[in-house]
């Protein structure tokens, strides 16, 4: 059989059911032929998103995959890969390629090289016989160790040339490698845990990686440990846990900050713990239990008092059997129970921002707005992400989820956009699942033309516009360019974009119809329609962050 037709069996074999697409790629009918769905966006970006947003909450190994053309489509699709490398999320993008006869022939864009840096793997499928071998090694990686994107590129002359048919017949699907942490560094780090007074557990987004979510709420209801997330780990514990403090990242939830800044050991499972501003700061000189399935990752940024490498999933087990077995024998932490603390805390915080999350005021405030998300989504299986920026920083603190994945967190790259791509890919991962993002104008203006493709592929989400005519926090940072010129100014007809889009739409300027109508619009959504709310808002200044 031709190569083409090759890939796209082993990627049916390997559990592949849709590939996001932008022609044009001659894996596209190839993939058809063989029953996989191609869903074909208006972006390449966009194609490369809905992948992401696939792989992030499919499970059970289910993997993203997009494909794109050589040159101009490639190129387009740099931005998502470099995001889902920044989240490691794994993502497969096979491009095509013009024939190996023109490789090295400026001005041709060369994939493999450019996209390098931000994959696991980048490599050229050279020949029709290394098919199998590539994709074995594509979905080794992809599966293995710490997630992130993988690139094989196709060039147009191997796409048709033969392969045994045997040599495909003989594919087996990847299995999934975890690997364990040393038992002695297991016992050392219960050690410094039974020994700290105010120990504070931190999950990244590794976590929700490795599907850890049973273990981690074990840890921490064996040891009574709070637990804080980063962004990406958002969820990782339901939040309405009396041990969960919520997520810190540029903005935090009040706990979150309080038992941070009085920790006096961190144990941190599955984050890089990379310092940047969208991190929240660990205190000076606290102790620092890492564990990171790459190695990279240990004592990059902090000097760190022990180490666990492995996977997050295995890592938890681990400390859960080794603490109950201290505890068994008689050993006790020090520290007191920290669920009434968390409780007065997050009691005193919530109301110091009730005002605000029950305001009445028109243009309505961005923060009432997540409070009826949600009051309307409270008791379904749902889930919500943000956008990059202001729809973020008021979403992220405030949204409580109760199930994991039920919020999907994000932000090692903050594209403006991203959000509908990703919505996109979650919903055909879980179809039965009710997903709602988050976005301003801004926003909007990067990735709205991927409202036609919901709307043509059917896929039933619900976007939610916070429009306020600017880009929310930016007149402070180049002042006199917005005073002089408006350079801060944004604007447009959302309500109107979506409808010329085919997709349902209403504006809502007051805040006793935000509710009605996320309503109408979810039950849209149920029926595969997609639906968009414009909601008047008022720029907002305030957040609950460190900073």
């Amino acid at each position: 059989m031709r190569a083409a037709s090759a890939i796209a069996r082993i990627l049916r074999c390997e559990g592949v059911e849709l590939v996001s697409c932008f022609p044009g790629n001659p894996l596209i009918e190839a993939c058809a032929l063989e029953g996989i769905r191609p869903v074909v966006t208006r972006t390449e970006r966009g194609a490369v998103n809905i992948a992401d947003g696939f792989s992030r909450v499919a499970g059970g190994g289910r993997i993203g995959v997009c494909l794109v053309q050589e040159g101009a489509g490639i190129e387009s699709s740099f931005a998502g890969v470099a995001q889902a490398y920044a989240d490691s999320v794994p993502v497969l993008v096979i491009p095509g390629r013009h024939a190996t006869s023109r490789i090295h022939v400026p001005p041709l864009f060369d994939a493999v090289e450019a996209f390098r840096p931000i994959t696991k793997l980048a490599a050229r499928i050279s020949s029709p016989e290394r098919v199998p071998e590539l994709l074995r090694r594509a979905f080794t990686q992809l599966r293995t160790g710490r997630p992130g994107p993988v690139l094989l590129e196709l060039p147009s002359d191997v796409a048709v040339g033969e392969i045994a048919d045997a040599a495909v017949a003989a594919y087996r699907p990847v299995e999934r490698h975890r690997a364990r942490p040393d038992a002695a560094d297991v016992e050392r780090a219960v050690e410094l845990l039974l020994a700290a007074r105010r120990p504070l557990l931190l999950a990244g987004g590794g976590v929700n990686a490795a599907e850890a979510w049973d273990e981690l709420a074990e840890l921490a209801e064996l040891a009574g440990l709070p637990v804080l997330t980063t962004i990406n780990g958002k969820g990782a514990l339901p939040e309405v846990h009396p041990l969960a403090l919520g997520a810190a990242g540029l903005s935090a939830t009040g706990p979150a900050e309080q038992m941070l800044r009085s920790t006096d050991l961190i144990l941190s499972v599955g984050s890089s713990l990379t310092t940047w501003w969208m991190m929240a700061p660990l205190p000076v000189g606290c102790p620092v239990i890492q564990s990171t399935v790459d190695e990279r990752d240990l004592a990059k940024d902090h000097a760190i008092e022990h180490a666990l490498l492995g996977d997050a999933r295995l890592v938890l087990a681990d400390l859960c059997a080794a603490l109950r077995a201290r505890l068994d024998g008689g050993a006790r932490p020090a520290w007191s129970d920290p669920r009434a603390e968390i409780a007065a805390a997050k009691s005193s915080w919530r109301a110091r921002w009730a005002p605000k999350l029950t305001a009445g005021s028109r243009p309505i405030n961005p923060y009432r707005v997540v409070a009826d998300l949600q009051a309307v989504l409270r008791g379904e299986r749902a889930i919500v992400t943000h956008d990059a920026g202001h729809p973020r920083d008021q979403l992220a603190p405030f949204y409580e989820t109760s199930q994991p994945r039920g919020y999907l967190g994000w932000g090692h790259s903050t594209q403006l956009g991203y959000s509908l791509g990703v919505s996109l890919g979650v919903k055909l991962a879980q179809p039965a699942w009710k997903v709602v993002h988050v976005l301003g104008e801004a926003a909007v203006g990067m990735a709205g033309m991927e409202l036609e493709t919901a709307s043509r592929a059917g896929i039933g989400i619900v976007t939610v516009v916070l429009r306020n005519g600017v880009m929310g926090g930016y007149a402070a940072t180049m002042p006199l360019a917005s005073e002089l010129y408006g350079a801060h100014q944004l604007g447009g007809d959302y309500v109107g974009l979506a409808r010329s889009l085919n997709v349902s739409a209403e504006r809502v300027d007051d805040p006793a119809e935000v509710a009605p109508a996320l309503r109408r619009a979810l039950a849209l959504a149920d029926r595969g329609a997609p639906a968009l709310v414009e909601v008047q808002t008022a720029e907002e200044p305030d957040l609950s962050t460190f900073w």
